[in-house]
């Protein structure tokens, strides 16, 4: 399937994908904010640069977009019609970046929550989400004991 778009245009376009400040990323800092969880944004020193990274808690959260990471089962996951190869090895290693930070990330004691773009749309969900993993009570391990 050849693309529609020119070039130019879709290279604007593209340019146009922002990695923070995304809707679904500023639904859940108005929520955790609102049920008065306090957080710090993308944090430089840590890997990944966490969307939100709750420090009292030891714990981060990433809002990933259901079609750049590749949320398994949901709608907004599609496939690409055009240049499918190009797109599944970018995807690829999109998937393969998560699993990497989040492993670094529990090795230095955090814990993660990914939410997805599909659960952002739900604000009931949502809510349940955040607080259930926010109360949680964090398990003892030697990089946070004491």
């Amino acid at each position: 399937m050849v693309d529609r778009l020119t070039p130019e245009r879709r290279s604007y376009l593209m340019s146009r994908v922002r990695g923070k400040d995304t809707k679904p990323e500023m639904r859940v800092r108005r929520l955790a904010h609102a049920l008065g969880f306090r957080f710090r944004l993308h944090r430089r020193d840590l890997p990944g640069k966490p969307d939100l990274v709750f420090p009292r808690y030891g714990k981060i959260v990433f809002v990933h977009g259901c079609f750049w990471h590749r949320h398994e089962g949901c709608r907004l996951a599609t496939q690409s019609k055009s240049r499918t190869e190009f797109w599944e090895a970018k995807f690829q290693r999109n998937v393969e970046r998560d699993r990497r930070v989040q492993a670094e990330l529990r090795a230095l004691g955090w814990e993660v929550l990914i939410v997805w773009e599909c659960e952002t749309r739900q604000p009931e969900r949502l809510e349940n989400i955040l607080v259930g993993f926010l109360k949680a009570e964090r398990p003892q391990t030697a990089a946070n004991n004491g």
